[in-house]
């Protein structure tokens, strides 16, 4: 089994699967997507759940719901769909494999991904995938799995594959975080960032940054980790949006992670006023915080980068993934 939970408990996670029958063969969940503003990696531990990254972000109510249906069988066999449309998902399909190897149990597994999150674009939907595949699996699989332990799967799929370092973590607890210790859920630090305004976010993105490139080559890590560092420390004295938002916009400046799309798009919606807005890591990708009453004027800018089906309108989700 995976890590022991008893190591940091920060939220009191509920068990997925406690009022569920274990006889049952499929099962649900919805997870939030995430956006990133500013992280620092931390992958150099052997073990995954020790892996991930300090830095901030926020979880969105634009997600991903997953529906697994199991059937047991003499032989192991996983189908992923997005949207109605077969995908290679070695995310998921490492999610499947390692718990149904830690159960001792084989048999055919068909997970379907109904998402408003776009893939490859710093939405968090890989994170969403992983996580709701290892929820709605996991309350199948055992009647006592909690969210951490569902979690840890999740991030262990992340790092493996190299898709995600703080994600996971953040989309188990939801709302804007500083995520203040790298790790899995149970094991790195989460603090919630509260807010009293009704945020709108407003997310344009288009494929152009792969995260796994990033995330292995040296000279991008080098320039993370040194701007991630000298963030940090404003970050965890002073955790609030304010806070966030001007790391993340000193972040994506100093690192040289601007697209000329991102670049030109933060200029013209910093010089309209909207300077709650900064480029979402990892992505040819950008948000803006605004009130409702602004979304038309950040929209009419995006779309002079965007198209308008590559511009996404959501809030704020104060709530992490979990079965429906």
């Amino acid at each position: 089994m995976l890590y022991s939970e008893s190591l940091y408990t920060p939220y009191a996670y509920p068990f997925i699967g406690s009022t569920l029958s274990p006889q049952k063969n499929e099962a649900q969940a919805f997870v939030p997507g995430h956006i990133t503003g500013i992280f620092r990696i931390f992958d150099d531990c052997e073990d995954t759940l020790l892996c991930g990254s300090m830095g901030a972000g926020f979880s969105i109510q634009a997600g991903t719901l997953t529906r697994v249906v199991f059937k047991e069988d003499s032989r192991t066999d996983v189908s992923v769909e997005y949207n109605g449309r077969t995908i290679e998902a070695p995310v998921t399909g490492t999610v499947v494999r390692k718990m149904l190897q830690d159960y001792a149990r084989q048999g055919v597994v068909n997970v379907s991904h109904r998402s408003d999150l776009p893939i490859g674009v710093g939405f968090g939907a890989s994170g969403a995938g992983s996580l709701g595949t290892a929820l709605a699996l996991g309350s199948i699989l055992d009647e006592k799995m909690t969210v951490i332990t569902a979690g840890q799967y999740a991030h262990h799929a992340e790092v493996e594959n190299r898709t995600g370092l703080g994600d996971v973590i953040a989309q188990t607890v939801g709302g804007i975080e500083v995520r203040k210790r790298p790790g899995a859920p149970g094991i790195g630090e989460v603090l919630r960032v509260p807010h009293t305004e009704d945020i709108t976010v407003v997310l344009a993105g288009r494929t152009g940054i792969e995260t796994k490139a990033i995330l292995t080559d040296p000279a991008s890590r080098e320039r993370i980790n040194s701007v991630g560092d000298k963030l940090l420390a404003d970050l965890i004295e002073t955790p609030s949006l304010d806070t966030i938002l001007s790391c993340s916009q000193e972040f994506a400046k100093a690192t040289g992670l601007m697209t000329r799309r991102v670049r030109m798009a933060l200029n013209d919606l910093w010089t309209a006023g909207f300077n709650r807005s900064s480029m979402v890591m990892l992505g040819d990708s950008v948000f803006c915080m605004c009130d409702e009453s602004d979304v038309g004027e950040v929209r009419q800018i995006l779309t002079n980068h965007w198209s308008e089906s590559e511009i996404l309108l959501t809030t704020i989700s104060e709530h992490g993934g979990g079965l429906t």
